[in-house]
């Protein structure tokens, strides 16, 4: 794995409350030439930092892709456990919270990139933000064989930095990356549980609103106003591209973020209802009860 430089993020309010999910920077100086991506082969001795095991529960500011050789390899990714064999992928978003196997090796192509690499256009066309895909991944024998080819075409000159001058080189990975990546991307739009509303735009906007303000808004109609759509129009949207209505999409979001504070942090869970639009402690026990069959007190205890 690339090693990076971490951070861990501390609370705001002065009462000692601290979120513990450490999370970990990308580290650009550590690329090749500086660039703003890293490929190259996965190996168990590295982490993405000295005293960050891979093992216990992390954050990244950056998107990982891995491409396994061996398997079966476990990884559990926002508090689902998936089980990678040779010949998958795992891809991985930031924010996300996850945690490698103490027990597997991992063995494969990592690429590990960072925001703002691509150009925005890249970015939708590849559906780097699509956090409703799956992580996991497995291609079939074709797909596996082309996908590994791009691979290792951009492993090829994100290490030659010799023919070109760097302004051309970050343009070739760029491009290189892009081609990567698309293939990527039909792949999971092509699963069985992302096919659905790929190119809607209406839920791709709803969907990316829903990430930037979860914490503050849970309301359908304030999302529908700030879109410029209906109520109607965004109920369809949203229950094409992913079985759910816009409310429940609302509140799967907030309750992962409750769980990841829950069970990574040492907030109050006053605070931690706080931090995710619930001053009051009693509507937030009431709502993760409804969406969890338990108190967060609960959640927490049987984590630890």
């Amino acid at each position: 794995m690339a090693d990076t430089v971490d951070r861990t993020i501390q609370g705001g309010d002065g009462d000692g409350g601290v979120d513990a999910i450490r999370t970990f920077a990308f580290p650009a100086e550590l690329s090749v030439a500086g660039v703003g991506m890293q490929v190259g082969p996965m190996a168990p001795e590295r982490t993405w930092h000295a005293e960050g095991p891979l093992h216990r529960v992390h954050r990244i500011d950056f998107h990982v892709v891995m491409l396994f050789d061996a398997g079966p390899v476990r990884h559990m990714i926002d508090f689902a456990e998936y089980e990678a064999a040779a010949g998958d992928l795992l891809w991985i978003r930031p924010g996300q919270v996850h945690r490698f196997s103490a027990l597997d090796a991992y063995r494969g192509t990592v690429l590990t990139m960072q925001p703002g690499f691509l150009p925005r256009a890249t970015v939708e066309a590849t559906g780097l933000y699509r956090y409703d895909l799956p992580p996991l991944l497995s291609p079939d024998p074709a797909e596996r064989a082309a996908l590994r080819s791009a691979l290792a075409q951009l492993c090829r000159e994100y290490e030659d930095t010799t023919t070109l001058p760097l302004s051309l080189h970050t343009a070739v990975l760029r491009h290189t990356l892009t081609a990567f990546l698309l293939r990527l991307a039909h792949l999971a739009a092509s699963s069985a549980e992302a096919a659905r509303g790929l190119g809607d735009t209406t839920f791709t906007l709803f969907r990316d609103a829903v990430e930037r303000d979860f914490a503050t808004v849970h309301s359908v109609s304030a999302y529908a106003d700030a879109l410029g759509y209906s109520r109607r129009t965004l109920v369809r949207a949203v229950r094409a591209a992913t079985g759910q209505t816009p409310k429940g999409f609302i509140d799967r979001r907030v309750v992962l973020e409750a769980k990841r504070l829950l069970a990574h942090s040492d907030l109050p869970i006053g605070r931690v209802g706080a931090a995710i639009g619930f001053p009051d402690p009693a509507n937030f026990s009431k709502f993760f009860h409804q969406h969890t069959d338990q108190t967060p007190a609960v959640f927490r205890a049987e984590l630890r």
